[in-house]
């Protein structure tokens, strides 16, 4: 492979359609494809393995074939095999790997919603006052709920898309969303509304891309149901923005929110209600319309670059 040449890691059982809007950035920068590996080789109990070679760079073996580059774009693995991806994380650094996918414990902290929630509590970043919960009895979650103001949203500490997200104001709902909880087998946190709503009643939040310091890509949603997630395969409407159309503060709180981190690219989750608070933020954020130009192409390029 030439010194340009570039593997493209992902979970190939993901049907979100991320890797495909990087391969044709690669192609875009490199004029070649990029060679494109199952990451599910990777993680723990699979049969790929990660050497360095002896010309300071990266060889990747996996299902029959060996692989020799410098830099490996790491991308659409889901939350909840990210820790099983974590010893290759550690394996692409330490063989000099060029590639923004190795730093497992900001991967970690972003995934995993309580870890976010105190990070932000020790950096300053402003957030809905929230409890994180592990199958606590029923009379434990009510205390939580009381004391936040019994208008709260539930999500799992683990998840995506906004599954298994309720929007939670009566103790029989959160009776209900424990119980949720509790047959997952999952842990789980309650955020005090931040009743981030339009003049007409619909519910809008804000998505802002970060990449090394900088806002790439800004999209506004606008849920209709006040009770779902403002995510976009909940029903909710998107809308492309310029930078200088976010709310004031919003640019430079979603930049902290990826600092805080450790982030080189995030998808941070906000709104200007409240004071302007960070909802959570995301590891590898989705692709949507214009994303190729705004997020693809120049993260792809800081490989290249590196």
């Amino acid at each position: 492979m030439g010194r340009r040449d570039l593997v493209l890691l992902t979970d190939h059982s993901s049907t979100e359609g991320s890797r495909t809007v990087l391969a044709a950035a690669a192609r875009t920068l490199t004029g070649r494809e990029p060679v494109q590996l199952d990451a599910r080789h990777f993680m723990t109990g699979g049969s790929g393995r990660i050497e360095a070679d002896d010309g300071g760079r990266v060889r990747l073996l996996a299902d029959g074939r060996a692989v020799t580059a410098d830099a490996v774009v790491v991308y659409e693995i889901p939350p909840h095999r990210r820790r099983a991806f974590e010893d290759s994380q550690l394996m692409l650094r330490k063989c000099g790997a060029r590639s923004l996918g190795t730093d497992a414990e900001a991967w970690r902290a972003a995934t995993e919603k309580d870890a976010t929630v105190a990070r932000f509590h020790r950096d300053g970043v402003p957030q809905m006052p929230s409890v994180a919960l592990s199958r606590p009895s029923l009379q434990a979650a009510a205390g939580a709920f009381e004391r936040l103001g019994g208008d709260v949203w539930a999500r799992p500490c683990v998840g995506m898309g906004g599954e298994d997200v309720f929007h939670v104001t009566t103790h029989a709902q959160l009776a209900a969303a424990a119980g949720h909880y509790a047959r997952a087998g999952a842990d789980w946190l309650i955020a005090r509304d931040a009743r981030n709503f339009l003049p007409d009643g619909r519910r809008h939040q804000y998505r802002v891309v970060v990449l090394h310091g900088r806002v790439v890509r800004a999209v506004e949603h606008v849920q209709a149901d006040p009770d779902a997630p403002c995510n976009e395969c909940r029903g909710a409407v998107s809308t492309l923005l310029d930078e200088h159309e976010l709310p004031d503060g919003l640019a430079e709180l979603a930049i902290s929110a990826a600092a805080s981190l450790g982030l080189d690219l995030a998808g941070v989750d906000l709104a200007a209600e409240s004071g302007g608070v960070v909802f959570e933020v995301n590891v590898h954020p989705a692709f949507g319309r214009g994303a190729l130009e705004q997020v693809a192409l120049p993260y792809v390029a800081a490989h290249l670059d590196g």
